[in-house]
């Protein structure tokens, strides 16, 4: 066993003394769930600094009061310079002309083109089969697609491609339903294919099934797109990292990972301002109690449109000894398990001897996370940021999260800070930091 994490009942009160782990953790925890620093700092991050799309003065700002933020907490803190793509949004405006006038509720797609005055006919499809049936039709027009959410994956996979295929065929536009679940008038923005020259965006789900019920009724659709979109030079910007030198091993490294950036369509509370609060707050902790590792809280830049921060990471850092990777950017949901992951470099596929081996070392310290609802490990741990260490074998754990309140607002306006439930962000706090205590206080990694 690699640590033993063989506990007595937890109550998350801070003991008199901290002798051994069980008791250095269950202080960490205590201070992560009463600690009103992190909450404090992530509501100023959304509402005061408000939205961080790459090149944008926002994500300048939020690079300056994360690094000073972490400075104070006593981390060891350099920014990593990145360049980084620079879109700007501009006014979207699409209406609907035919059968009547309507104002549509849009978000113009990450690096989609400006357009001026493109009206056309639109096709609705559903699904690549058929656009392909419908080949024929899609020259000098708009395509719609009305695809039904199965799941995120499957959605960006529209969002990603659809336009490309669309163009590739002879379209002069493309619009997607938003992926998500459900709708409430909130159009999503997200990246698309870079080799896309026409404009594109995403419909609300309510305009979306408006123009397919339309379409299936034989009623000619047109759609005017006028969209304000612009292509800039790459900007320069950074990734913001903070060290607790390891006492014993400084050397091997537990990374924490977040991405600072945002959509430019609203503040990006939990995509992802409250997963890189919760890593600082881990850090904040750590930084008091001297781990055996050193823990490295990384912010990356450039997630959203570009991963160019992840890229620049893994070119900067990928022949260190990094022995664990942990990464928080699936909103601030209730995480109910752990799950843990890695991947032999040689074949891309899972390596089930050390994902067994990380199983077992966890197993015994549940008692640890069963306060703050987790019950269980598995494996399926799953980063971004840290995906070009990943194929070079880095072994992750992370945790299973509830989503439902996380898909129907990302990359909206509505990603606010009021929609995170406070007590619930503050458990995934206290759980993230035990994830990296216990993980830099492993006498070996498996």
């Amino acid at each position: 066993m690699l640590l033993a994490c063989v506990f007595l009942p937890i109550a998350w009160a801070a003991p008199k003394a901290a002798p051994d782990l069980q008791a250095q953790a269950s202080l960490l925890a205590g201070q992560a769930l009463t600690s009103s620093v992190g909450w404090d700092r992530l509501v100023a991050l959304t509402d005061e600094v408000g939205s961080r799309l790459s090149g944008s003065p926002g994500l300048d700002e939020a690079i300056r009061r994360t690094s000073a933020w972490m400075v104070a907490d006593g981390l060891t803190v350099h920014s990593e310079p990145v360049w980084v793509p620079h879109w700007e949004r501009g006014e979207t405006s699409i209406s609907l002309t035919a059968p009547r006038a309507l104002r549509l509720d849009a978000a113009t797609l990450g690096g989609s083109p400006g357009a001026t005055g493109v009206e056309a006919e639109v096709v609705v499809v559903s699904t690549f089969g058929e656009l392909k049936a419908a080949a024929s039709r899609v020259p000098g027009r708009i395509v719609l697609y009305d695809e039904v959410w199965e799941s995120y994956g499957q959605a960006v996979e529209y969002r990603w491609r659809g336009p490309l295929e669309a163009q590739r065929l002879g379209a002069v536009g493309a619009l997607l339903r938003s992926p998500a679940p459900e709708g409430l008038s909130t159009p999503h923005t997200g990246s698309m294919s870079a080799e896309v020259t026409i404009p594109a965006a995403a419909l609300t789900l309510e305009d979306a099934r408006m123009i397919h019920r339309l379409a299936d009724r034989g009623v000619p659709v047109k759609v005017r797109m006028d969209l304000g979109a612009r292509s800039l030079p790459d900007a320069s910007s950074a990734n913001v990292v903070g060290e607790v030198r390891g006492r014993e091993k400084p050397d091997e490294v537990v990374v924490l990972g977040c991405h600072l950036d945002s959509w430019d369509t609203g503040p990006g509370a939990q995509d992802d301002a409250s997963g890189c609060v919760a890593v600082m707050e881990a850090g904040r902790l750590l930084a008091k109690s001297s781990p055996r590792r050193t823990v490295r809280i990384v912010l990356f830049t450039n997630e959203e449109n570009g991963g160019r921060g992840a890229k620049a990471y893994g070119e900067a850092h990928g022949k260190e000894r990094i022995v664990a990777g942990f990464e928080l950017d699936i909103g601030a949901g209730a995480a109910s398990k752990l799950v843990v992951s890695r991947r032999d470099p040689a074949t891309g596929k899972p390596d089930v001897t050390t994902e067994a081996r990380w199983t077992e070392a966890l197993k015994p310290c549940l008692p640890l996370f069963r306060p703050l609802g987790i019950e269980a490990v598995e494996t399926g741990a799953w980063a971004s940021d840290l995906g070009p260490l990943v194929t070079r074998g880095l072994p992750l754990v992370g945790f299973s999260q509830d989503t439902t309140g996380y898909w129907p607002i990302h990359h909206t306006q509505a990603d606010t800070v009021d929609r995170i439930d406070r007590p619930t962000w503050q458990r995934l706090v206290a759980a993230t930091t035990l994830v990296a205590w216990i993980t830099a206080e492993m006498p070996e990694v498996p």
